[in-house]
C-alpha cells in the first residue's frame, strides 16, 4: 500500500525557517532586561531538538547562551487518560528556571492547541514568568483553543484528514516536512 505524501520542506528550507525562527526569538525577547532573562523550553521529543537548534541560533548571532530545558507535558494533557494520582513530578526533564524570565515554548507543530496549553500549565507550576512565547515549525491551524504560536517556521493548511510529518536528523537521519493522508487509529 502506497501511501501520498507531499513533501513541505527539505533540509535547507528547514534550516532557513528554523534560522528565521531565532531571529523572531530574538526581536519578540529582547526586552530592558536583554537576552539574559531568556528561556527555552522544547517539548518532546522533536520540540527539544529545535529548541536547541534556535539555542545555537541565538548564540551565534548574539554570543549569548540560552538556557533550553526539556519538558513532557504527557502529565498535564486533558485529553487523554490518566490513572488516578499520577504524579506531574518529573514534567521537566532538563529543570530551568522559569521564574521572571521570558519562557518561549517549543513544539514541532501546533494543531488543536492542547499540548501548548499542557505546557504552560506545566511551566505554571514550577514558577511564574514574566511572559510565555510560543514558537512552532509548522502551524497548521485548526485550534480547539483560543492558542497561537507567537513564532512560526511555516504555515500549513493540511486540512482534517492529514497529518503533518516533521522529522530532524537527531530523531530520524533526516531533515524534512511532509503532509500525508491520515490514517486514524481504526483504519487499517
Amino acid at each position: 500500500m502506497t501511501q501520498e505524501k507531499q513533501v513541505l520542506f527539505e533540509r535547507d528550507e528547514l534550516a532557513r525557517a528554523i534560522n528565521r525562527m531565532g531571529h523572531e526569538v530574538i526581536e519578540q525577547s529582547n526586552d530592558a532586561a536583554g537576552l539574559a532573562g531568556l528561556v527555552l523550553i522544547g517539548i518532546r521529543s522533536r520540540g527539544v531538538h529545535l529548541a536547541r537548534r534556535i539555542a545555537r541560533n541565538v548564540e551565534e548571532i548574539t554570543g549569548i547562551v540560552t538556557p533550553v530545558g526539556v519538558l513532557d507535558v504527557t502529565p498535564y494533557r486533558d485529553d487523554r487518560g490518566q490513572e488516578p494520582g499520577s504524579a506531574t513530578v518529573g514534567a521537566f526533564e532538563v529543570p530551568v528556571a522559569v521564574d521572571d524570565k521570558t519562557v518561549v515554548l517549543v513544539d514541532d507543530v501546533i494543531f488543536r492547541g492542547r499540548t501548548i496549553r499542557a505546557a504552560m500549565d506545566a511551566v505554571a507550576e514550577f514558577g511564574q514568568p514574566k511572559r510565555i512565547l510560543v514558537a512552532v515549525l509548522v502551524d497548521r491551524g485548526s485550534r480547539e483553543l483560543p492558542i497561537r504560536a507567537d513564532i512560526v517556521g511555516k504555515n500549513v493548511d493540511a486540512g482534517e484528514g492529514n497529518r503533518v510529518n516533521v522529522m530532524l536528523e537527531e530523531s530520524d537521519g533526516i531533515d524534512q516536512i511532509t503532509i500525508a493522508r491520515w490514517q486514524g487509529r481504526g483504519a487499517l
